[in-house]
């Protein structure tokens, strides 16, 4: 049976409405995040404005696949950005493997046997079958190791996106997973210095320390991907 041209018309339109959200670029910015400030930190295609830890060369771990930012390989080391943000706003999509884990350090200084000794951690990983998920301020979305427990089940299964966004400015960081605020600490403040106290970090002088730094990606040895990282750097 011929379908009439007007119903045609109508059944294409219909269908056009609904490929957007299944074919638009995470890597990409809309004209209204670009009026509002947000710059790519990941472009989708190359590892431009990307270097490793503890030299500018990138470990051979991580690939761009597919848009995503892979870590492929364990002992890549750390990759992080080339450019220091002091206060930021910082979204990003991840998923990570079974049993794994991750983190995004931030506020990164150089000089140090790792980034996250200068830097804190909103942790990246599988809250069901990672071994690192006994405690809940070790679980994902969370200040690694200090405050408050984040939602164990916030956080979606292995090979599923998730959207997690973190706030910095002086030393007030917000943790959000998934469209919920997990977590909210002032490094700087009594409070804040006695979660520190109460870390692994305390032995660390310059552990949440820096006015500015970079932001890395953790090798911690499992397979994670990350994709739509976007900053917008605050007055």
């Amino acid at each position: 049976m011929k379908i009439p041209a007007p119903f045609l018309a109508l059944a294409m339109s219909l269908a056009a409405l609904a490929a957007p959200s299944l074919a638009a670029d995470p890597n990409s910015l809309s004209a209204a995040e670009k009026s509002a400030g947000w710059k790519l930190l990941f472009d989708g295609k190359t590892l431009d404005g990307w270097r490793g830890y503890k030299t500018e060369a990138i470990g051979a771990g991580w690939k761009v696949q597919d848009g995503t930012l892979t870590l492929t390989a364990a002992k890549s080391g750390d990759i992080m950005t080339k450019a220091e943000f002091a206060d930021f706003e910082l979204t990003f999509e991840w998923k990570i493997s079974a049993g794994g884990n991750s983190g995004v350090i931030y506020r990164v200084g150089l000089g140090e046997s790792a980034s996250f000794r200068t830097g804190p951690e909103y942790q990246v990983l599988d809250n069901v079958d990672a071994k690192d998920n006994k405690l809940g301020n070790h679980l994902a979305g969370s200040l690694y190791d200090m405050g408050a427990e984040a939602p164990r089940d916030l956080v979606k299964a292995v090979g599923q996106w998730n959207q997690s966004r973190l706030v910095v400015k002086g030393w007030k960081v917000e943790h959000w997973l998934n469209g919920k605020k997990v977590i909210a600490a002032d490094l700087a403040s009594p409070e804040g210095k006695a979660l520190i106290a109460a870390s692994k970090f305390k032995d660390w002088p310059k552990f949440a320390s820096l006015s500015k730094g970079h932001i890395a990606f953790q090798d911690h040895g499992d397979v994670v991907s990350y994709r739509a990282i976007k900053i917008r750097e605050l007055k």
